[in-house]
């Protein structure tokens, strides 16, 4: 059974940091591109960050460049997003998402709160 939970979200301040995690399990978490996604109000989903399968390769949304970072752990079939310098502007519901050739995969979404 695939299954991609999330967690690590929550209600931070200007200026501070949450680091969000996607536990994997049912599948080769190894072989999928890791991306993380964000919605907002109102809003359509845009991709936030994205790494290769082996994590060697990572790229970022331009707004967030400098500010998140996301890596993996292969053997805790694990990707992660560190977000500092966090702004209201980030608030959104994170989702966690993998890509296999036609195998997609997503999270139920873990909500981030960026307010005074």
């Amino acid at each position: 059974q695939v299954q991609l939970v999330e967690s690590g979200g929550g209600l931070v301040q200007p200026g501070g940091s949450l680091r969000l995690s996607c536990a994997a399990s049912g599948f080769t978490f190894s072989n999928y591109y890791g991306r993380w996604y964000r919605q907002a109000p109102g809003k359509e989903r845009e991709l936030v960050a994205d790494i290769s399968n082996g994590g060697r390769s990572t790229n970022y949304l331009s707004s967030v460049k400098g500010r998140f970072t996301i890596s993996r752990d292969n053997a805790k079939n694990t990707v992660y997003l560190q977000m500092n310098s966090l702004k209201p502007e980030d608030t959104a519901v994170y989702y966690c998402n993998v890509v296999f050739y036609a195998n997609n995969y997503w999270g139920q979404g873990t909500q981030v709160t960026v307010s005074s």
